[in-house]
């Protein structure tokens, strides 16, 4: 089964996919939200060529466990995504996964700048991973 990862922010959708057998995620791309959010045929390239079975979308926590206050929004907004794409949705706790994907590409050397484009897709392949990993220890 192969999953799709969208780590949603206001600016930026960062995408990660796994391989056909559930096991390694990896970072594909980050896109603009509104490209993802209206389907566009960038986002509808990537469904193309990755033919996901289910969409897993960071779900923004507390460190404490409870919804962040983006949650609502970006619940929202994957509901959205995964309507119009016609796919399974679920939810995976993205809890700290943009800073150990900052932490990430620092020690890869990258400053902040150059780092900026990539953030997103690390982070959710680092989610992605760990919904993978959860599915497999089942």
């Amino acid at each position: 089964m192969r999953a799709l990862a969208l780590d949603i922010g206001e600016v930026r959708v960062g995408v990660a996919v796994c391989d056909p057998a559930g096991r390694v995620a990896s970072p594909v791309c980050v896109l603009p939200a509104q490209e993802v959010l209206q389907h566009a045929s960038t986002f509808r390239r990537v469904l193309e060529d990755w033919e996901p079975d289910v969409l897993v979308c960071g779900r923004p926590k507390t460190m404490a466990g409870e919804d962040g206050p983006q949650a609502e929004r970006i619940m929202s907004q994957a509901r959205q995504i995964a309507d119009a794409c016609g796919l399974p949705l679920e939810f995976a706790d993205e809890r700290l996964s943009s800073q150990e994907a900052k932490r990430i590409l620092r020690e890869q050397g990258l400053s902040e700048k150059s780092m900026r484009g990539k953030v997103d897709m690390v982070a959710a392949s680092l989610f992605l991973q760990s919904w993978l990993d959860a599915r497999h220890e089942q």
